[in-house]
């Protein structure tokens, strides 16, 4: 049986979109709106073996009660897809590594002489079909930041489950420059090489994010999560959790691989632009 949070009901609500996500949305998707619809309806009885079968891994057991599994499509991109697409991960993932470790090294190294804590932070996110995984980033918080959270909730300028603030008390120096050109999340690329991840999807939200769902937001974990997507070459600066939702929902209903290309193109300008916060 499936645990339910009371809160993540009714998945296949419609969801409207609002009247200013046109104007967000570029020339690459040529879309006026996104619509988003129910999901297509799997046999009851294959959904639960897949369900029990997840919750039946340890890893997953704890968090099951934040998705709906039997609402979430087997797979949102088909079998050629997937395999183009992990082709391609792999590919420029191998090509990111082999070019970019001596800047990996170095960071590694001044993140350590900086400040006291482990150089890689693995922050426990959400991966497709909602089974957690860590995911890899260089620290760039003082050690015990996930504690001093709660305590700076009340100054979130981000609306929903989203947690973002000006001027984090809880970020080193070295982590604001890390932040702003995104280096931070070069050891992203391991997930990707290890399958946890793909290059271009819908960011991974931590656990306590993913319980604030509202319905149909589960929809954004039927594919793996990316280290850049739609709504990070679109909207970044935009504060609304419901708008990233759309493009994250957008990009899944609307998915190709000239798609990714063309997101990880528009990605290698706003890295450079410094937008990372």
């Amino acid at each position: 049986m499936v645990a339910r949070s009371p809160g993540l009901t009714n998945r296949n609500a419609g969801q409207q979109t609002p009247a200013e996500l046109p104007s967000l949305l570029p020339p690459l998707l040529k879309v006026n709106a996104f619509a988003i619809g129910s999901v297509s309806d799997s046999p009851a009885a294959e959904c639960l073996q897949t369900a029990e079968g997840d919750i039946a891994r340890l890893e997953f057991r704890d968090y099951a009660h934040a998705i709906n599994l039997c609402e979430l499509r087997q797979e949102a991109i088909p079998a050629l897809g997937r395999i183009a697409k992990r082709i391609l991960d792999q590919l420029l993932a191998s090509i990111a590594v082999l070019l970019l470790w001596p800047l990996m090294l170095v960071i590694a190294v001044v993140v350590k002489l900086e400040s006291r804590g482990s150089v890689i932070y693995p922050s426990l996110r959400v991966g497709k079909k909602g089974v957690p995984f860590a995911c890899y980033k260089f620290r760039t918080m003082v050690p015990g930041a996930n504690g001093l959270r709660k305590k700076l909730r009340h100054l979130n300028q981000r609306r929903g489950p989203f947690f973002k603030i000006a001027n984090d008390p809880r970020i080193t120096r070295l982590g604001r420059f890390l932040r702003k050109y995104s280096l931070d999340e070069l050891p992203q690329l391991w997930n990707v090489l290890k399958g946890d991840m793909s290059l271009v999807g819908p960011r991974p939200h931590p656990l306590e994010d993913v319980e604030l769902y509202g319905p149909g937001h589960e929809q954004r974990l039927e594919v793996k999560p990316g280290i850049t997507g739609l709504w990070q070459v679109t909207a970044r600066g935009n504060p609304s959790f419901e708008t990233c939702m759309l493009l994250d929902l957008g990009y899944i209903r609307h998915w190709s691989l000239l798609l990714d290309c063309k997101i990880l193109l528009r990605t290698i300008p706003a890295v450079f632009a410094g937008e990372g916060q």
